[in-house]
């Protein structure tokens, strides 16, 4: 009978040890390093700038890469299946925290958990995109950081330059929802201010070519708002807007050094600084759901000082002045 009951209290504490184990392996969020999973759509510049700001902001809080801290970096190179299949992995391997940088592969994450932490790396319209029910208390698993343009100041750089400008036109990508909702209140905004605005939109990088040729027949310069696709075949932009010598005033500041003239803009690696904090306070326990989403309301003045030459367009002295003083001058 001694040997039962000591047969018994040795399985229940092999049963007990491997419960543990198995709990401590499928829960790894609570016990050991973090891993935190960064979804991106695509590479270009800015989003790139975005990634590299992250694991900065992460490391100004202690979080280290390869010290106490996992970083699962995925590129779905604009596939949608990409997105889907790396959000599953990231919840499969229980990442403690998913960060998504542009607005498609925040959506991707948010739909693969309702319950893995969501942090937003630099999206437009986080309300407008569904995955929040309002920017001041998310009440979801969702929160971070936004990367809105300041629309009426860029606007009016746009009229500073280009006083005599009679039409402005703006190139967009139809199945981006930032994009989209960008387009939407710059052309509010213009027709607030007396701006004959005239749009332009294309589904993929391959109409970006043909749409810019229609364009620069028909407009004395070119808005484009953040928008990832136009932001990765900038060059295709610039090179059939150049050819007319019409300038292009992009929403970013790492499009104006892709090409573009000018631009008073939210810098993308401050606001991955920003997103890389934000995501360590949620690893320490804050509750996305009552933390509101962070909008970057300073910009930063940023010129091409050889995109002026070759179009022949003397910028104001006072706006290269801040941008030698407060933002960035490409020569």
């Amino acid at each position: 009978m001694k040997r039962l009951y000591g047969l018994i209290a040795v399985l229940v504490l092999f049963l007990g040890f491997a419960f543990v184990q198995e709990r401590h392996q499928d829960h790894g969020q609570t016990t050991g390093t973090p891993t935190v999973g960064i979804l991106q759509l695509l590479s270009h510049p800015a989003l790139d700038a975005i990634h590299k700001g992250i694991v900065h902001g992460l490391a100004e809080e202690g979080y280290h890469v390869g010290k106490n801290v996992k970083i699962d970096f995925q590129n779905a190179q604009n596939d949608q299946s990409n997105l889907k299949t790396m959000s599953a992995r990231f919840v499969n391997e229980r990442a403690n925290v998913m960060i998504g940088i542009a607005t498609p592969a925040a959506q991707a994450l948010a739909n693969a958990s309702s319950t893995t932490p969501v942090v937003l790396g630099a999206i437009t319209d986080p309300k407008g995109a569904d995955l929040v029910k309002s920017n001041t208390r998310p009440g979801t698993n969702v929160t971070g950081v936004s990367d809105q343009a300041p629309l009426k100041a860029q606007l009016k750089l746009i009229q500073k330059i280009m006083p005599k400008m009679k039409t402005l036109g703006i190139i967009y990508t139809s199945s981006d929802d930032s994009a989209t909702a960008q387009y939407h209140k710059f052309a509010a905004l213009c027709k607030q201010e007396h701006v004959r605005l005239k749009a332009y939109s294309i589904a993929n990088t391959n109409d970006l070519n043909q749409v810019a040729q229609q364009m620069v027949s028909q407009v004395d310069a070119v808005y484009v708002p953040t928008d990832n696709t136009v932001a990765s075949a900038m060059q295709t932009l610039v090179a059939t807007t150049n050819a007319k010598k019409i300038p292009v005033f992009p929403a970013v500041d790492t499009m104006v050094k892709a090409g573009g003239l000018a631009t008073l803009s939210i810098n993308q690696y401050k606001l991955g600084v920003e997103t890389g904090k934000m995501t360590a306070a949620v690893l320490r326990g804050k509750d996305p759901a009552t933390t509101p989403i962070q909008f970057e309301r300073k910009g930063e003045m940023t010129v091409n000082l050889a995109t002026a030459k070759k179009l022949g367009i003397s910028l104001p002295k006072d706006v290269v002045k801040d941008a030698q003083a407060h933002g960035e001058v490409f020569k």
